[in-house]
């Protein structure tokens, strides 16, 4: 039986990993550190214990945050990817290329859980095409973003203005 694979990266591409073995450990961190590492009201992050994590290309650069955690993250688009600590690393669970697979079982932090997080999904909800009357760009985005699969060649690719 063949264990399951995962796999992602950053937004631009220059930094991608895989993860092989089963992942049961995935979370959400309140914690005002996790928030500032992501800039977003929670970090969902999702432990690699117990499964074999290989960079596939390029390498993160680190940022000591505590005296015990590093924060990895893409030093070329700035895409938060890892939480490092004595324990294990924990991928954010947004760079792997599905993270509709793992889905979070277990909340941290939650001293720091911003009030207002849990009536998020009562908010009005609109898709990309419903707010182009008020911003019609977005109809003709071109996303430079790296596909959500492992590719061949030099990332980040070429941006034109």
């Amino acid at each position: 039986m063949t264990e399951p694979t995962h796999t992602g990266g950053c937004q631009c591409g220059a930094v991608r990993f895989r993860v092989t073995g089963v992942l049961t450990d995935s979370s959400i961190c309140h914690c005002r550190m996790c928030q500032k590492a992501f800039g977003a009201y929670y970090a969902p992050l999702v432990s690699t214990r117990g499964a074999d994590l290989v960079w596939t290309r390029g390498a993160r650069k680190t940022f000591r945050s505590s005296n015990f955690a590093n924060r990895g993250f893409c030093e070329t688009c700035g895409t938060p990817l890892t939480y490092e600590a004595p324990d294990g690393i924990a991928i954010a669970a947004g760079a792997f290329d599905d993270p509709s697979a793992l889905p979070p079982t277990v909340q941290f932090g939650t001293e720091g859980k911003i009030d207002f997080v849990d009536r998020l999904h009562l908010l009005p909800g609109h898709t990309t095409e419903e707010d182009a009357e008020e911003a019609p760009f977005v109809l003709e985005v071109v996303s430079y973003q790296h596909p959500d699969h492992d590719t061949d060649g030099d990332w980040p690719k070429e941006q034109t203005p």
